[in-house]
């Protein structure tokens, strides 16, 4: 008997201590893009699972702006406590790094990895009125006023549009917005002829008939929307890229708070829930450790470098 009661009160201790704490010190996720964003989004479905695991509040502070490099800078120079934290993009923490001639932030040394979350391909959307139906119509038009969208300078639907224009031999003039949603609003209305952007974003859109889907940029088909083809399907060659998203901290965590942060964000990206509520978002996951982090950051930097001094894209 005394053994199961011994049982019982440390099943219970267990659940307080993940259970949220009244008056705890709230952590903060600063999301570096605007509200109802796919980067939005999936920060706030890390925030709930992070509050869950940690037992202590976990807000979102969204921080638009310069490609998102103004609410990373923001966490750059925050007190490494590990309270405040920021969802990290390719954009924030890969191509800005190259295409931002001052960035104020360095990706590398400024921040501590603490989890992937995942990685999507962007689809190339028009509106629905658009004469294209396809890529290859797209490489075909000649109309020397076609525009394109993009969340905001420096982010990957930016890039995109700036590396088709290498591929294709355009000049498809780039207009960046405050963020996606009022990037896919002038799209709709026909204000710009198109962008690049991630597939939760724009597939209702798609089945609302407001917007069509030209191409995939990834090198294999999205889940989320399986029937559009590759943009290397379509002849576009070596159009490989990616949006991904990491947990990062400021550098100078001290090793146990990081080292907490880390397992506690492996173990809520390991949970079906926050699995199933990513995979909806159209976000693939991959198990990452802590010296793959550090070492994908490294090659994404890189590769990302090469892509914006191909493209020739660069912001003051």
């Amino acid at each position: 008997m005394k053994r199961r009661l011994m049982i019982a009160s440390l099943l219970l201790a267990s659940q307080a201590a993940r259970a949220q704490v009244p008056g705890a010190r709230a952590m903060k996720i600063v999301v570096p893009f605007g509200a109802g964003t796919t980067t939005d989004i999936v920060g706030r479905v890390l925030a709930d699972s992070l509050g869950k695991q940690l037992g202590q509040p976990v807000i979102v502070e969204n921080k638009p702006g310069a490609g998102g490099s103004i609410g990373s800078d923001q966490v750059a120079k925050a007190t490494a406590d590990g309270q405040t934290l920021v969802l990290g993009t390719v954009g924030t923490h890969a191509i800005n790094a190259s295409l931002f001639k001052n960035l104020s932030y360095d990706p590398l040394r400024d921040f501590v990895p603490l989890g992937f979350v995942g990685a999507t391909p962007t689809l190339l959307v028009v509106p629905a009125a658009s004469p294209w139906k396809s890529v290859v119509d797209l490489a075909r038009a000649t109309d020397p006023n076609i525009n394109f969208a993009s969340a905001g300078n420096g982010t990957s639907g930016h890039l995109a549009g700036e590396l088709l224009n290498v591929r294709l031999g355009k000049n498809f003039v780039h207009v960046p917005y405050r963020d996606g949603a009022q990037a896919m609003t002038e799209l709709m209305a026909g204000n710009v002829q198109f962008m690049f952007y991630h597939p939760a974003a724009v597939l209702p859109h798609i089945r609302a008939g407001k917007l069509r889907a030209l191409g995939v940029s990834g090198a294999k088909r999205s889940a989320a929307a399986p029937e559009v083809p590759t943009l290397m399907e379509q002849g576009v060659p070596d159009f490989d890229l990616v949006a991904w998203f990491m947990l990062y901290g400021p550098a100078g965590l001290a090793a146990a708070r990081r080292d907490a942060l880390r397992k506690a964000t492996r173990a809520v990206l390991a949970q079906p829930e926050t699995r199933e509520k990513l995979a909806a978002q159209g976000i693939e996951q991959a198990d990452m450790g802590d010296s793959a982090m550090a070492s994908f950051g490294a090659a994404e930097i890189a590769k990302w470098g090469e892509a914006v001094k191909r493209s020739g894209a660069q912001i003051n």
